[in-house]
């Protein structure tokens, strides 16, 4: 399986953990152009905290790996990584082979 693909996996299953606790109605779609964060996004400070920690989690779990992916300077970039569902695959599929 390529790297990018075992990427993918892993936030598949970060973004169906995290379904399961968001507020009714609130959903994190599975497709490449599903919002995270940022103007279009649905997740609320808290929610989106708690994602990327499980995100964390699945790419640890997957790759046995540590990293952080919270940077503030992500945040503020202006392509940052967490636009998008594909962004944030895009970003750590770099990570991961780097």
């Amino acid at each position: 399986m390529a790297e990018r693909e075992r990427v993918e996996k892993a936030v598949f299953k970060a973004i169906d953990e995290t379904n399961l606790q968001l507020p009714k109605g609130v959903v994190i779609g599975k497709s490449a152009d599903a919002p995270l964060y940022g103007h279009s996004g649905q997740l609320e400070s808290l929610d989106f905290v708690s994602f990327v920690m499980e995100v964390e989690t699945k790419i640890h779990e997957e790759f046995d790996i540590d990293f952080v992916l919270t940077d503030e300077n992500l945040l503020e970039k202006d392509k940052s990584p967490f636009v998008t569902v594909g962004s944030l695959i895009d970003h750590l599929s770099q990570v991961v082979e780097g």
